[in-house]
């Protein structure tokens, strides 16, 4: 039977994080290949999967392999929707119990504050904003609400990793890497631990341009 998940990927894009998340899960899946520099992610048959024409896109095929294609786009709705596909993971914590709680909110936080609050950082705008009309804080305090939970567990929701790490994690170690963000005693114990995963490491050799793969 073919792979259940096909993910739309290209290196250094947001993919790699959906790329991660599949590793982690041990789903099987495939990888349709696109190439920032060469817009194929703006071509026809990809804008009728995903108009907005940005990657990632995941189209799921179902457990048996019998469905048509369902697609998910964008990548914190990906990790949520591959989380709750595949309950054996354990990468959410179980509906109705109190992790879920702080799952949710991680969930959010990554895309909804530290993103947008990242992004401020590193492409100032001409005409600040009034702090009332943003819904995040400035990066230093979107961080400092990161490195505080790190400061009481391994992961972001206690002992077990979940797709919130890879949510918070996959895009710290980016602003690391960028050279925006010298992280804290929390933060680079997190990210260590991060890189010794397993399925990152897989999923950074697998995500690498095919040229660029180690052979």
């Amino acid at each position: 039977m073919a792979a259940r998940f096909l993910l739309h990927h290209a290196p250094n894009s947001r993919s790699a994080g959906s790329l991660w998340l599949l590793e982690e899960a041990g789903a099987g899946y495939e990888l349709s290949w696109h190439s920032i520099d060469g817009a194929t992610h703006k071509a026809p048959d990809y804008l009728a999967l995903n108009p907005a024409g940005k990657l990632p896109a995941l189209v799921d095929h179902g457990p048996q392999g019998d469905w048509e294609g369902v697609v998910v786009t964008e990548a914190a709705a990906i990790a949520a929707y591959v989380a709750d596909a595949l309950p054996a993971s354990s990468l959410a914590p179980a509906i109705g119990t109190p992790d879920r709680a702080a799952y949710a909110f991680w969930m959010a936080y990554g895309p909804g504050v530290l993103e947008p609050a990242m992004a401020d950082a590193a492409f100032p705008r001409a005409k600040e904003a009034p702090a009332r009309a943003l819904g995040w804080p400035p990066f230093p305090e979107a961080v400092a609400r990161v490195e505080a939970a790190l400061e009481t567990g391994p992961w972001l929701c206690g002992a077990g990793f979940t797709a919130a790490d890879v949510q918070i994690g996959g895009l710290l170690a980016w602003v690391v890497q960028w050279g925006l963000l010298k992280p804290g005693p929390a933060i680079a114990r997190y990210l260590s631990a991060i890189e010794a995963r397993p399925a990152r490491q897989a999923a950074t050799r697998k995500g690498a341009a095919p040229e660029r793969q180690a052979s």
